[in-house]
């Protein structure tokens, strides 16, 4: 009995554990680019970005993370509504959302 749930009890585990790691962009090079945009004064923090934004989700089940774009100089936030992603594409520079993606 044991043996059969202990990848049971793995799973939950990490599952657990992803849905408490904190929001993280999509690659190690977006993070970088986006930390020194923020320091040069071209772009907001992403705290201030996520705080001006996540408000006025309030709708979404859960806020999931982000993603930078440096071409487009824009965060991309990820919420799940009803078991469905959604995208909100934010101006770095303003925090103005460009775009909700269902």
């Amino acid at each position: 009995m044991m043996r059969t749930l202990r990848p049971l009890i793995a799973a939950v585990a990490l599952a657990a554990m992803a849905s408490a790691a904190p929001a993280m962009p999509q690659s190690r090079g977006d993070q970088q680019t986006a930390r020194e945009e923020m320091q040069a004064g071209r772009n907001l923090p992403i705290r201030e970005i996520e705080r001006r934004v996540i408000p006025r989700m309030e709708s979404s089940d859960e806020y999931i993370g982000w993603e930078y774009d440096a071409t487009a100089q824009a965060y991309r936030l990820k919420f799940i509504r009803a078991g469905r992603m959604i995208w909100v594409d934010v101006d770095a520079q303003t925090a103005r959302i460009l775009r909700i993606s269902r």
